[in-house]
C-alpha cells in the first residue's frame, strides 16, 4: 500500500518519491544535470542518482545519454508531463491545507442581481482567482427577490441585491449606485421628442419591463405605460429596445456603447426626477453567517470595484443627453430631406440647380439668368 507524507523525500507513490519527480522537473527546466544540481543546491551525483533510481523504478529510459547533453526520450517527455501534474496537485493540496488551518473557506458562492454590472463581476472574478487560487467559486445571476431567496436558503453565502428585494434576516452593505436611463431606439417616435415626455404620450407606446420570473416577489418597478412587455433578463430587454419595439430603463454602464453609437437614445419621462431611478445595490448575507477570509475579501472588493466603475461611467449621463439631442436632429433632417412631391431620385438634381443659381447671384429659371447675363448696349437704360 502506498505511503504518503508531506516530506518530499518520503512521500511515495509505490516506490517513486515526490522528490524524484521534482528533480526530474528541475533537470528538464534547467537543461542539464549540473544546472539542476545548482538550482536544487545539491551535488550533481545526487541529481544523477535520483534520475537513475526513477528510471529503474519505472523501468523506462527517461533520458538519452548517448549525446553530449542528456535529452528526454519520447517516454521521458510523457513522464515529465505527469510529474509536473503530480507536483502541481501536491502544491495545491498544501495550499488548501494551509488555508483551512487559517480558516480559509474551501468554496465561495455568490448570487448577483441581473442589474449588477457585468464588467465589475468579471474584474472581481479575475482578482479572486489570483488571490485565492485554491478556493472554488460559484456565481449565479437572479432577478430581484430571487437573490435574497437564494441567500436565505443557503444556496449562496453572499448576494448583491436592490434594497426593495432584501428580506428580513439579512445583513447588508451598500455598494455604489447603479444609474438607470430611460431609452428608446433612434428610430422610435419617442426618440425624436425634445424635452420631457408626458405620461399620456408614453402610454401610447410599449414599455419593456424587467419582471420577476414567478408570481411572488417584488412587483414590477417604474411602470408608466399600460402597454407592457415583460422579460426576465436584461439582454433580452436590451435587444428588444434596440429593435425599436418599445422603450424602457437600462443600466447606464450597459448601454454606453449603444448611446455613443446612436443605437439607443435617452428619453426623459416627465413623471420621473433626473435621479429617481438610481439603484443602490447592496452586498447581503445571512445575519447568522460568520464570513471567512475569502467572503470578507469579496465584500471589500465589491465596494471598491463598484465605486471605481461608477467613477469611470460618469460621462454616461452627458453622453445620453447629447445622443438624445443628436438623434432628434437626425430625425428632423431625415423627415425634411425630401421635399413634398419629389422623389429621392429627382431631389438631388433640384438641389444642384438651386446651388448653381445662388452661386451666380440670382435664383430663377435659365431664361431669366441668360437675359440678365447679356451686356446692356450704350445709350439704353
Amino acid at each position: 500500500m502506498s505511503s504518503i507524507s508531506f516530506c518530499d523525500t518520503s512521500w511515495m507513490i509505490g516506490e517513486v518519491t515526490l522528490d524524484q519527480l521534482r528533480v526530474l522537473v528541475a533537470v528538464a527546466e534547467a537543461g542539464s544535470f549540473s544546472a539542476a544540481a545548482r538550482r536544487l543546491r545539491r551535488v550533481q551525483s545526487a541529481v544523477s542518482q535520483a534520475i537513475a533510481n526513477l528510471e529503474r523504478q519505472l523501468e523506462v529510459a527517461i533520458f538519452d545519454r548517448s549525446t553530449r547533453v542528456p535529452t528526454l526520450t519520447e517516454p521521458g517527455r510523457a513522464i515529465l508531463a505527469a510529474a509536473r501534474r503530480v507536483a502541481g496537485e501536491v502544491d495545491a493540496l498544501r495550499g488548501v491545507a494551509a488555508g483551512l488551518a487559517q480558516g480559509l473557506e474551501p468554496a465561495v458562492s455568490l448570487c448577483v442581481d441581473a442589474l449588477f454590472p457585468l464588467q465589475v463581476l468579471v474584474a472581481l472574478c479575475r482578482e479572486f482567482a489570483a488571490a485565492f487560487p485554491s478556493v472554488a467559486l460559484r456565481v449565479d445571476t437572479e432577478t430581484m427577490s430571487d437573490v435574497a431567496a437564494r441567500v436565505l436558503a443557503g444556496a449562496a453565502t453572499l448576494g448583491v441585491a436592490a434594497p426593495i428585494a432584501v428580506a428580513p434576516g439579512l445583513e447588508r452593505r451598500p455598494l455604489a449606485p447603479i444609474r438607470m436611463i430611460a431609452v428608446a431606439a433612434a428610430g422610435h417616435p419617442l426618440a425624436r421628442v425634445r424635452g420631457k415626455i408626458a405620461s399620456a404620450r408614453l402610454a401610447d407606446h410599449v414599455q419593456v419591463v424587467l419582471s420577476e420570473r414567478g408570481t411572488a416577489g417584488v412587483p414590477d418597478q417604474a411602470v408608466l405605460s399600460p402597454r407592457t412587455w415583460r422579460v426576465a433578463d436584461l439582454h433580452t430587454k436590451q435587444a428588444l429596445l434596440r429593435a425599436g419595439l418599445g422603450w424602457g430603463n437600462l443600466p447606464a454602464a450597459m448601454i454606453e456603447d449603444d448611446l455613443r453609437a446612436g443605437r439607443l437614445v435617452a428619453i426623459r419621462p416627465a413623471a420621473w426626477a433626473e435621479d429617481e431611478h438610481t439603484l443602490h445595490l447592496a452586498a447581503i448575507h445571512r445575519a447568522d453567517t460568520i464570513l471567512g477570509p475569502a467572503h470578507r475579501w469579496i465584500v471589500e472588493r465589491l465596494a471598491t470595484l463598484c465605486a471605481a466603475d461608477q467613477a469611470s461611467a460618469g460621462t454616461a449621463g452627458a453622453d445620453a443627453s447629447s445622443s438624445r439631442t443628436r438623434a432628434g436632429a437626425a430625425g428632423r433632417r431625415t423627415a425634411n430631406s425630401v421635399a413634398p412631391g419629389l422623389t429621392s431620385e429627382t431631389q438631388p438634381g433640384r438641389a444642384r440647380e438651386t446651388r448653381a443659381a445662388r452661386a451666380r447671384g440670382r435664383p430663377g429659371k435659365r431664361g431669366r439668368r441668360d437675359k440678365a447675363a447679356r451686356p446692356v448696349k450704350a445709350g439704353k437704360a
